[in-house]
Formats: structure tokens, C-alpha cells, sequence
């Protein structure tokens, strides 16, 4: 499943080739399962409308969709922002991707939604196994992206101070592996930056995340933020299907200390990587370097 550095990628990689563009069009498929709000009720909201901007919250995209009409001006004179009324977003759930395609390239199988640009473009979203979800939010006048806009739950990795990553941890009991991928303390971080983050921090998956120091906790926060930012600079990890938003796949794989290498030598102490199961999933550490 596409993690935080994957979804920021993405939705960076839309942003630059889309905002401002206007939506002619939508085509939607049948089947049921991408959807939470209805295909017609997405086809009457977007169509029309302006794409203001595109950005990752957690591990979904959202697009926020200005009226698009006569600008608006202050009481002075000077235009006024276009008004944001309606968020679309996606969550890429296992195999999903967004891709801007020219019209003329052959639309790919598994494609269930497609917004057609004022450019001639297309913005697509292709899901082979339908884990993906497409849904819709209409804000009101007094609403926006910093009001009661889409937010998602838990903390963002990439911000969070000492104090407050602190505390997410304090008391818990169940393994830092487990607290990492629960998505109510912390949203877009999963099995890989777990995996990664905890390695560079020198902390097993299986400690108790309550057990751990303040100086610990603030290796991990460390390790996380630096482990995220520099999956983003190489567009994330191309493990499985994903890919950005050009089809071009991530480079950050070449750069994993232990996950998905198992039996293979630390790239630090030369001792054989391990793999066991926490909190359901698989886990990859050096039993030398991680205590």
C-alpha cells in the first residue's frame, strides 16, 4: 500500500501538472466498490469547477475545487481568493494510482474514474483490486481546507514536535511497531517506514512503546521525519504497483536498510536481517544494530 512519501509524491506531482485547470467532464465505472459517494453525485459536483490545489492529508489526496465564475473582489478592490466549495479525494488503498495522461493515450484497464481537463488532459485513477476509495465533500460558504475541510485522523509525522510525539507514546502498551502503523496517532505511516524509521533510530519493532525513554522517542521522531523527507526526494519506494503521477516509478527501495531484506547482510554490521511478525505484519530488523 502507497505510505506517506508515495501520496505526497503523487499528489505533488497532480498539483504541478493540473491546478488551474477546469473540469470539462467525468466518466465513471460501474462497479461499486472505489466509491463512498455516488458516481453521480461526484459527476454534478465536479464537473465545472477548478482545481485550486492538490495535497496529501495522511494517506489520502485531496483536491480542492473552486467555483469556477466571475472573480471575486475585497471591499477595496482587489480580488479575492476563488472560494473553495467542494474536496475530492482519493485514498490509492493497495494498487491504486492517479495518473494525468494524454486523451490520446488508451485509457488502462482498471480504470474507474476519469476527469476531463480544459487542457485536453486527463486525470485518471486506475485500481486493479478495487481497494481504493473515491469520495466527496461540499463545504459551505464559511468552510475551507482550515476549517471543516477533509482532515483525516492522527498527527502529521512530518511536523509533530518532541513534546506532543512524546506523548502519543506515553502509557502504551503494545509494541512501537503496532503505535507507528495506528493510524489514529500518527496517518500515513506504514510498514515500510516503520520498518525503516526504527532502524535508523536502533530501536527492535517489538519494544513496548510505553517502555521507551524521552530520548529514545526522540531518536524515532528524528529517524521518522529524515527517513520520510528523503523517500519523498526519490519520488518513494516502488516495491509493488506504485507508481507517481507520470506512471514513473520511486527510487527510495534501493535505499531500504532492512525492510523486505531478510537473510540479507546489515548494510552497517554485516549481521543477517530478520523477519517476524508484529502487530500482524511482517517486520524486518538487525537483531545487532536495534535494541
Amino acid at each position: 500500500m502507497p505510505e506517506l512519501p508515495e501520496v505526497e509524491t503523487v499528489a505533488n506531482g497532480v498539483h504541478e501538472r493540473i491546478r488551474g485547470e477546469r473540469i470539462e467532464g467525468t466518466w465513471f465505472s460501474g462497479h461499486r466498490e472505489p466509491f463512498k459517494a455516488s458516481p453521480q453525485a461526484m459527476a454534478e459536483a465536479l464537473a465545472g469547477r477548478r482545481v485550486a490545489r492538490v495535497y496529501r492529508v495522511g494517506k489520502h489526496i485531496v483536491m480542492d475545487l473552486a467555483v469556477d465564475g466571475a472573480a471575486r473582489h475585497t471591499g477595496d478592490g482587489t480580488p479575492s481568493p476563488a472560494r473553495i466549495d467542494v474536496q475530492w479525494i482519493v485514498h490509492l488503498g493497495m494498487t491504486g494510482r492517479l495518473l494525468v495522461s494524454a486523451a490520446s493515450v488508451p485509457v488502462p484497464a482498471h480504470t474507474h474514474a476519469v476527469l476531463q481537463l480544459s487542457s485536453g488532459r486527463e486525470l485518471r485513477f486506475v485500481d486493479a483490486r478495487r481497494f481504493g476509495r473515491l469520495d466527496l465533500r461540499q463545504l459551505d460558504e464559511n468552510q475551507g481546507p482550515g476549517g471543516q475541510g477533509f482532515a483525516g485522523p492522527g498527527h502529521e509525522p512530518l511536523t509533530i514536535g518532541a513534546e506532543d510525539f512524546a506523548r502519543l507514546f506515553h502509557g502504551r502498551r503494545l509494541s512501537i511497531k503496532a503505535a507507528l502503523l495506528n493510524q489514529k496517532l500518527l496517518h500515513g505511516v506504514g510498514n515500510i517506514y516503520a520498518d525503516e524509521s526504527l532502524f535508523h533510530a536502533g530501536i527492535r519493532p517489538t519494544r513496548m512503546a510505553g517502555r521507551l525513554t524521552r530520548a529514545q522517542l526522540e531518536a524515532l521522531r528524528m529517524a521518522l521525519q529524515e527517513v520520510l523527507r528523503h523517500a519523498i526526494s526519490l519520488g518513494g519506494s516502488s516495491v509493488s504497483d506504485y507508481v507517481d503521477a507520470d506512471g514513473v516509478a520511486g527510487f527510495f527501495q534501493l535505499e531500504h536498510r532492512v525492510y523486505m531484506r531478510t537473510g540479507e547482510p546489515c548494510r552497517v554490521c554485516k549481521t543477517a536481517i530478520k523477519r517476524t511478525i508484529e502487530a500482524g505484519r511482517g517486520t524486518h530488523y538487525c537483531p545487532h544494530c536495534q535494541k
